[in-house]
């Protein structure tokens, strides 16, 4: 602290007799100028960090709830008797077939997440939602499930939720309006 009060002093000894110091103060005033602007360079920096960060923990606390809604779903797979824990299906159907369906939903959702993520175009979701309901499975559990991916988009607070499920639903409606579906039991060659 004693060096700090000190300093003018030390300065005043050390300086040649003949230093203007009205033009080196008018210096140090510049220089404080750019220093105001380097400053606020740094705080929008750190406010973009932030930001980032935020975003980051976002994407992260995402990939946690469908991780876990992931591994629900799979142990519902792997036994049938965990099927019974989820709600009754809106329409009588077989436990293979509500497998089936279960697992369609995890395909919808890693597409929607990689949607949101911006890993996945407009235009690519269109194509690929475009191939997945020429099939008879996907039209079943859009026909069945779709009514609850309406209420969770409705309810979102998250745009692109809702531009997800428009686009889903968009393209589910022109392949049903397109005729029927390709049957399950015809996806595949019987062997010979």
């Amino acid at each position: 602290m004693g060096l700090i009060l000190a300093t003018p002093f030390i300065l005043n000894a050390l300086a040649p007799s003949d230093l203007d110091w009205g033009q080196l103060s008018n210096v140090s005033q510049t220089y404080g100028a750019l220093s105001v602007l380097f400053s606020a360079a740094a705080l929008a920096g750190v406010a973009v960090s932030l930001w980032y960060q935020a975003r980051q923990t976002q994407i992260a606390h995402e990939a946690a709830r469908r991780d876990a809604h992931r591994e629900l779903i799979i142990l519902a797979l792997g036994d049938g008797s965990l099927l019974e824990c989820w709600e009754p299906p809106n329409t009588p159907m077989t436990a293979a077939r509500r497998k089936q369906i279960l697992f369609t939903n995890l395909i919808v959702s890693n597409w929607e997440s990689d949607f949101k993520l911006g890993n996945l175009g407009e235009a690519a979701l269109q194509d690929m939602f475009d191939g997945h309901f020429a099939g008879e499975i996907a039209r079943e559990h859009w026909a069945v499930g779709g009514h609850g991916w309406r209420v969770s988009a409705e309810l979102s607070v998250d745009p692109m939720r809702r531009h997800f499920f428009e686009i889903a639903d968009e393209r589910y409606a022109r392949a049903v309006a397109a005729g029927p579906p390709v049957a399950a039991a015809e996806y595949f060659e019987t062997a010979t």
